[in-house]
């Protein structure tokens, strides 16, 4: 006896939790300094302020798209090989083929104002099974464009630094990935803000390269185009029509890449400011009229100034340096200044170019996470309002990526643009077959749906040639993990709706319980016992945790409060209006718990509260009801299954003991009610 009397005094030693407190308020404070301090969903003005107007749109959604130019002109170029006379040709058909994908998505955002993404539009259009596989290969895309967008701005820092400093590569690619990571932890409107800046400079160096490059040869456009006309007879006669077809295919599919974040902004949508469609299609002009000069324009810069590939350098290294390497002032070499600052940009857009990585990448996890093809967490909000779990999962799934690839960034554009058009192909489809069964509510229905056929005849043609080209040179390696990926998330979704079905069965059992005859509101009574029940929708494992709570307290409670959190996660984030919708959803819910308890005979009543971390909030809720009614006990259901496997412990959270621990602390009795789930031991 003497000894547990010690044990217990030690463990509730009071300079023990001092010092947890202390330790807990530091690493709060060192958190509130990295990340900032918490944004809440009940401030006013909360939700404008977190969004992005057009412009911001286009630096945090459109770099993706303008900074393919570093890699993507290089890779057409480069597969034209000696027979560089098709570039201008290659340029336009290029600036077309960015011009039809961006109209065709500026289409879909119109259809779909939450979110025109690949993911949405093939689930809505095409069936839940084609959601998955444009959803698996969207975030296999994306973790690979915060590769490729890193590994080719390494490249562009590289290209003017000594031989021997390339094995730093890999380091600085992964702690570049580690600050974007804590810049968008951070929030995405305030990583934007940081990196604009970059991306205007951007813009500046290469307006001065490209119309600086081809106004130099306006004097001698009538000899360039004669040279064309005589190598292009020459190569005619060389290749023949269908080999010159294949050539031009070949190169024209190779740079494929230079397409790959179009997608990015119809899948950011919900971050725009209102009106969001509007604030859309503007940020895709812009990116698509950025996209279509910049990378057009590098492409007819390479083939008038000769470039060569050259070991250790990137092609836009020595384009400039053939640009601009000879310029002089008084005598004094400037042009390398020009050139440092130009690769200096692009190598920091490419970087900027991850956001689209992170700020959609976490996004079509949340919505994927929602429709239970992914664990529900990934759908949940930071104290930040931030999608946490998705950009910690999605940075490190990058690094992983950089490093089993070495950082080769020719490799990973290889894999990378295989799940690009895989996902273009799915949407243009699905808007296809969705204007083909609606015609008869469009008479005008041919002229919508003819850019979508375009569209889906160019996407699914480049992804055949990529497939072909690519597969075994990197290729087999995205299709081996986007197909791991799908068939992950149908094991997943399958064992959510096991765990469903034994759901709905208790609701079955339940919730249609007759009312009682004559019933009337009975009141809370002061003093009293009283049960506190932490509850969601009205339903069967509400009203299991209720009726367990009478068989294991038999007259004991004579009060039932039942207490709520609205969860606001990454679904649900999209104003003050769908907000209050929610809560008043919530409060109906709760006043049929109210009522059935009255039936019984206890005095009832709700709580409510609002907040992105049930957790903080359901602790705050149930301080206040302790405090009010001192005699209460806390109730929490939790899922118990027949044989807990270690994925269980990921797809479905510890939200009850958590609370149990905290309220138990605060010197609160809790105790966890367990629902026995049977049958659901196989994913």
């Amino acid at each position: 006896m003497e000894q547990s009397s010690t044990d217990n005094s030690s463990d509730s030693d009071p300079s023990s939790i001092i010092g947890d407190n202390s330790e807990k308020r530091l690493l709060t404070k060192i958190r509130r300094t990295i990340l900032g301090a918490p944004r809440s969903i009940k401030e006013p003005g909360v939700f404008h302020r977190i969004s992005l107007i057009a412009f911001l749109a286009w630096v945090g959604l459109g770099a993706d798209g303008l900074s393919s130019s570093a890699y993507g002109p290089d890779e057409s170029f480069r597969a034209l090989e000696s027979h560089t006379y098709l570039a201008v040709v290659l340029a336009l058909a290029t600036a077309l083929t960015v011009f039809i994908i961006s109209y065709s998505y500026s289409r879909m955002i119109e259809h779909f104002p939450s979110g025109g993404g690949g993911y949405t539009v093939a689930s809505r259009l095409l069936g839940s099974h084609f959601g998955v596989v444009s959803g698996s290969a969207l975030l296999v895309d994306y973790v690979l464009t915060i590769s490729v967008s890193i590994a080719s701005g390494a490249d562009q820092v590289f290209s003017i630094l000594p031989p021997q400093w390339h094995q730093y590569k890999l380091m600085v690619v992964a702690v570049v990935i580690f600050l974007l990571m804590i810049l968008n932890l951070r929030g995405v409107k305030e990583s934007v803000t940081i990196l604009m800046p970059i991306f205007l400079l951007f813009l500046i160096t290469h307006v001065i390269l490209i119309f600086g490059g081809i106004g130099f040869h306006l004097t001698e456009a009538q000899n360039i185009a004669g040279q064309m006309h005589t190598d292009f007879s020459s190569g005619l006669a060389a290749l023949g029509f269908f080999g010159m077809l294949g050539l031009f295919a070949r190169a024209y599919s190779m740079g494929a890449g230079t397409y790959t974040g179009i997608e990015a902004v119809s899948n950011g949508v919900p971050i725009m400011r209102e009106p969001k469609i509007d604030t859309a299609k503007r940020t895709m002009m812009y990116m698509a009229i950025s996209l279509a000069i910049t990378a057009g324009g590098i492409m007819v810069c390479y083939l008038l100034y000769h470039v060569t590939p050259i070991a250790g350098k990137t092609m836009n290294a020595v384009l400039l340096d053939r640009f601009a390497g000879s310029w002089t002032l008084g005598g004094f070499s400037i042009g390398w200044i020009f050139v440092i600052v130009t690769l200096a940009s692009e190598a920091a857009l490419l970087f900027v170019a991850a956001q689209a990585g992170f700020i959609d990448g976490p996004r079509v996890m949340a919505n994927m996470a929602v429709d239970s093809w992914l664990p529900r967490r990934f759908a949940s909000l930071s104290d930040r309002l931030t999608m946490q779990n998705g950009v910690i999962l999605i940075a490190a799934s990058a690094i992983g990526i950089l490093m089993v690839t070495g950082g080769e960034t020719r490799t990973l554009i290889l894999m990378y643009s295989i799940n690009v058009f895989l996902t273009f192909s799915l949407s243009q489809l699905g808007m296809v077959r969705y204007w083909i069964k609606n015609r008869g509510q469009y008479p005008d229905w041919i002229r919508h749906i003819v850019i979508h056929v375009v569209g889906l005849v160019l996407c699914l043609s480049i992804l055949m040639v990529s497939i072909y080209e690519k597969f075994t040179v990197g290729g087999w390696v995205t299709l081996i993990l986007t197909s791991g990926l799908i068939i992950l998330c149908l094991r997943v979704r399958r064992h959510y709706r096991k765990v469903g079905d034994h759901l709905k069965r208790l609701d079955d059992i339940l919730i249609d319980i007759p009312p009682a005859i004559g019933w009337t509101s009975e009141k809370i009574i002061p003093n009293a016992n009283t049960a506190v029940l932490m509850v969601k929708e009205y339903g069967g494992l509400g009203i299991h945790s209720f009726l367990t709570v009478q068989k294991l307290f038999p007259n004991h409670f004579k009060n039932v409060i039942f207490i709520s959190v609205v969860n606001v996660d990454a679904s649900t984030l999209k104003g003050k209006d769908e907000l209050d919708q929610m809560r008043t959803e919530q409060q109906n819910h709760l006043l049929k718990y109210v009522k059935f308890a009255n039936q019984l005979g206890y005095g009832s009543m709700y709580r409510i509260a609002d907040g992105t971390d049930v957790i903080e909030e359901m602790e705050k809720l149930s301080a206040q009801i302790f405090k009010e009614y001192p005699r209460s006990i806390f109730f929490a259901g939790k899922l118990v299954f027949e044989r807990e496997k270690w994925y269980q412990r990921i797809l479905h959270n510890e939200t009850a003991y958590a609370i149990q621990r905290r309220l138990q602390f605060g010197a609160m009795n809790c105790m966890v009610l367990p629902v026995r789930v049977f049958a659901t031991n196989k994913m």
